[in-house]
């Protein structure tokens, strides 16, 4: 069952983190940073993960989330257009446009943990989530594009 809002999923996990004895923090884990990915394909998979945090006897499980904000949504309109000027029946156009019926709502999840110098991390996310990031992505990979166009060696 593919889920519209993570908000419930986010209260269970809270409750479930509390039940196991742990605290959460608020904090997110980027990129950036060398991590292990649990990977399950089941919507219940993050008590697993929960379940190997307190294993570990880490004291903590940090939680992320991200609600999608009418900015959000506005920006990458913006973007979108831009990018697809004059052509206003864009593809891209109307699947930003549909993201607005998603504002308000939590698309992304992100639960971590460090035990022996390795990061841990579960992450879940709605289809519109991923939709929206997916598009973002190619926006933002559009402009880097267009702005690289100069020619360095004057440097």
């Amino acid at each position: 069952m593919l889920l519209d809002d993570l908000l419930t999923v986010k209260d269970d996990m809270v409750a479930f983190i509390a039940g196991h004895g742990l605290r959460t923090m608020t904090a997110f884990v980027p990129e950036e940073l060398a991590a292990v990915l649990f990977e399950d394909d089941d919507p219940e998979s993050w008590k697993d993960f929960v379940e190997h945090a307190k294993s570990a006897n880490v004291p903590f499980v940090t939680m992320s989330e991200v609600v999608l904000e009418p900015e959000d949504v506005a920006t990458l309109l913006e973007q979108v257009r831009d990018q697809h000027y004059p052509d206003h029946e864009a593809h891209e156009l109307e699947e930003a446009q549909s993201l607005t019926q998603h504002v308000g709502k939590i698309g992304y999840l992100q639960l971590g943990f460090s035990a022996g110098g390795v990061v841990y991390l579960y992450e879940a996310a709605t289809p519109w989530y991923d939709q929206f990031q997916e598009l973002l992505d190619s926006v933002s990979g559009l402009s880097n594009l267009m702005i690289d166009d100069h020619d360095d060696d004057s440097l």
